[in-house]
C-alpha cells in the first residue's frame, strides 16, 4: 500500500519550518523596501508622466524630416515610438536618434507606412516629411487611421489632393498642421499683424517670395539597377506617381525636386510664403483671383477680388540672393499708404519703411498672443491643438487656399496664358483645359 506521505527524496512538495520563516522574512523585506521609480516616470521635477505624453511616430525622416524629428523630440510631452522611411538607412538613423534620446531600444522601425498605420493603434499623431509626392496621400491615410498630422509643405501636388486632405480632416475630426512655420515666428507675425490690423492703412500690394523654380522638367532619367527591396522599395518610393525607371539621382540629394512627376513649380517655394502673404487679409471677402502670365520665369502678377495686387516674386538666381523687397529667403511684404513691413529668414525684427512702425512691436505681438492664444512655436502650436482639439494656425483651410493659388500659378505657366480663378469653388472660370489640370492620375494601389 502506497503511503500518503511525500517521498523523503522529493522536496518539491514540502518546505521546512526554517525555510518558511526565511522566506517570510524576505517577503516582508520586499514589502518594506519599495522598488526605485524614476521621478520622470511619475511626472515629477517638471517632467511629463508617460500617461500624459502624446505618442508619436514619423513617416519620411531623411533631410527635413530628421530636423523636424529633433525639434519634436525636444518637446517634454512627446513620446516617440516609431520611425518609418522607405530607405532603410534613413529609418535606422531615425530609430537610433530616438533610442539615443530616450536611452533605450524601444523605437520600432518600419519600411511601409501602411504597416505602421495599421498596427500602431497607440500612436496619436504623426509627422509626415516624405517627398512632396506623398504628402497628401500619407496625410489622408493617417487621418483615416485616427492620427493627427503635422505635414511638411508643399502639402499637395494638386488641388484635388488638397481638397481631399481638407475633407478628410473635417470628416474624421483630426488636427492637421502644415509646416508653414513662419506663421508662428515673431518677425513674420508682426509684419502680418501690421497689415491685418490696419496700421499700414488699406493694403494695396502684397508680395510672396517664389524664386525657387523646380518641378518643371517633364522628361525622366535613364534606368539604373534597382537596389534590393529591403534597402529601398522603389515602387513604394514612387507611390501614386507615374512609373519611372529607378535612378539614384531622384533619391539622393533631393534630385526629384526638378521633375513634374514628383513636384511642383511655383508651389515649391510659394507653399512657404503665399500663406504668409494671405494671412494679412480677411480671406472671407476674397472670391476670385486673376493671374497675368508674363513669361516662363517672370514674376507673376495677380489681382485679388478685393483690389489688392498679390505679387508672386520670381527672378533669376536663388531665394538667398538679395532683392528689392526683403533680404534673405522666404520673404513676404505688405505695402499700404502708411508704409510697408517685410520679413524673411534671418531677421531679428521685422523690416519696416520707417522706424516709427516698430514702436508697438512688443504690444502688437502681445495682442496677437492674447487674441489667438498661440505660442510663437509652430510645433508647439500643433501639440497644443492635439490636446485641445482646436484648429492650428496652418490648418487645412489655410493650406488649401494658399496651395490653390500656387498651383493655379503653375497651371497658368504651363498653359502660357492669363487665367481667372474662383477661390471659393477652387475652379477656373471659363477654361475647361485649366480645370482638367487641377488633378493628376494616381497610380494604383496608391490612391485615396
Amino acid at each position: 500500500m502506497k503511503s500518503n506521505k511525500p517521498n523523503s527524496s522529493d522536496k518539491r512538495g514540502t518546505i521546512t519550518r526554517r525555510q518558511f520563516l526565511s522566506r517570510g522574512t524576505m517577503a516582508a523585506s520586499a514589502v518594506a523596501l519599495p522598488y526605485f521609480i524614476p521621478a520622470s516616470a511619475l511626472g515629477r521635477g517638471g517632467a511629463v508622466a508617460p500617461s500624459a505624453r502624446i505618442v508619436m511616430g514619423g513617416i519620411g525622416l531623411g533631410g527635413r524630416g530628421s530636423y523636424d524629428l529633433s525639434v519634436m523630440l525636444a518637446q517634454p510631452d512627446v513620446q516617440w515610438v516609431a520611425a518609418c522611411d522607405v530607405v532603410k538607412s534613413r529609418r535606422e538613423a531615425a530609430k537610433n536618434t530616438v533610442d539615443g534620446h530616450y536611452g533605450n531600444k524601444d523605437c520600432v522601425a518600419y519600411g511601409d507606412m501602411r504597416q505602421l498605420l495599421a498596427e500602431r493603434t497607440d500612436i496619436e499623431a504623426v509627422l509626415i516629411a516624405t517627398g512632396d509626392r506623398w504628402h497628401a496621400l500619407a496625410s489622408t491615410w493617417a487621418m483615416r487611421a485616427g492620427k493627427d498630422v503635422y505635414c511638411e509643405k508643399p502639402a499637395c501636388l494638386t488641388m484635388a489632393q488638397g481638397q481631399t486632405v481638407v475633407e478628410t480632416a473635417r470628416r474624421y475630426g483630426r488636427v492637421y498642421q502644415t509646416g508653414a512655420q513662419r506663421l508662428s515666428e515673431p518677425h513674420h507675425v508682426y509684419a502680418i499683424e501690421m497689415a491685418r490690423s490696419g496700421r499700414l492703412g488699406p493694403i494695396h500690394t502684397a508680395y510672396a517670395d517664389c524664386r525657387w523654380r523646380d518641378g518643371n522638367r517633364h522628361d525622366w532619367l535613364p534606368a539604373e539597377p534597382e537596389p534590393p527591396k529591403e534597402e529601398m522599395d522603389w515602387d513604394l518610393w514612387l507611390g501614386a506617381c507615374p512609373w519611372r525607371p529607378y535612378n539614384s539621382t531622384y533619391v539622393n540629394g533631393g534630385g526629384w525636386y526638378h521633375f513634374h512627376d514628383f513636384a511642383t513649380d511655383v508651389a515649391m517655394w510659394g507653399a512657404h510664403t503665399v500663406a504668409q502673404a494671405l494671412a494679412g487679409f480677411d480671406m472671407e471677402n476674397i472670391s476670385t483671383i486673376d493671374f497675368e502670365y508674363a513669361g516662363p520665369e517672370a514674376t507673376i502678377m495677380t489681382r485679388l477680388s478685393n483690389g489688392v495686387k498679390l505679387v508672386l516674386y520670381r527672378a533669376a538666381g536663388s531665394v538667398w540672393d538679395q532683392c528689392e523687397y526683403w533680404h534673405g529667403a522666404c520673404g513676404e511684404r505688405f505695402d499700404g499708404p502708411e508704409g510697408w513691413t517685410a520679413a524673411a529668414d534671418g531677421y531679428s525684427k521685422t523690416d519696416v519703411s520707417s522706424p516709427a512702425l516698430l514702436a508697438d512691436y512688443k504690444k502688437v505681438l502681445a495682442e496677437y498672443t492674447a487674441r489667438t492664444q498661440r505660442p510663437m512655436n509652430h510645433v508647439r502650436d500643433f501639440l497644443d491643438c492635439v490636446r485641445s482639439r482646436r484648429s492650428p494656425v496652418a490648418n487645412p483651410e489655410v493650406m488649401y487656399r494658399s496651395m490653390c493659388i500656387c498651383l493655379a500659378a503653375d497651371i497658368s505657366g504651363q498653359l502660357k496664358r492669363n487665367l481667372k480663378f474662383d477661390l471659393r469653388k477652387a475652379e477656373f472660370i471659363g477654361d475647361a483645359e485649366a480645370n482638367r489640370m487641377r488633378s493628376r492620375a494616381m497610380r494604383p494601389p496608391y490612391a485615396v
